[in-house]
């Protein structure tokens, strides 16, 4: 199965950026682990902190892929757009988001993407890529 994680603004800064929130360990090598223990998949990675370019990827990833893992950070509560670039295509995706955006400031209780999304995950740090990894995995052979 071909999926790709796509991160928006700030995740790359992980590992650095208020570590009690988001842990200490950088994308990249999070990300080095996953590809290791999820050999079955092919997945790939892209991060921006521009909206568009988080839009053009999820457009391409609709089109060429079997499904996006999505943590669109900020953006999540703010862009009508990105959410209908979700709704536009047809491939599963999962919303994922490391801290509870649910436990946080009110502004980050709401999700415009949710709706368009299979399922979202949070809270859980990084292991919620994990688990929309395995949901993939389990349900979508």
């Amino acid at each position: 199965m071909k999926l790709i994680v796509i991160n928006g603004p700030n995740l790359n800064l992980l590992g650095t950026r208020e570590t009690d929130i988001y842990g200490k360990q950088s994308f990249e090598t999070y990300f080095d682990t996953l590809q290791k223990h999820y050999p079955q998949h092919q997945l790939s990675y892209y991060q921006s902190n521009v909206e568009g370019e988080l839009i053009n990827k999820i457009q391409e990833a609709g089109k060429t892929l079997d499904g996006i893992v999505l943590n669109a950070g900020a953006y999540t509560h703010t862009s009508i757009a990105i959410a209908d670039a979700v709704a536009a295509i047809q491939v599963p995706t999962i919303e994922v988001h490391i801290s509870n955006i649910f436990a946080r400031e009110d502004y980050r209780h709401v999700s415009y993407l949710g709706k368009h999304c299979k399922g979202s995950i949070s809270g859980f740090g990084l292991k919620g890529y994990e688990m929309a990894l395995n949901w993939f995995g389990e349900t979508r052979k």
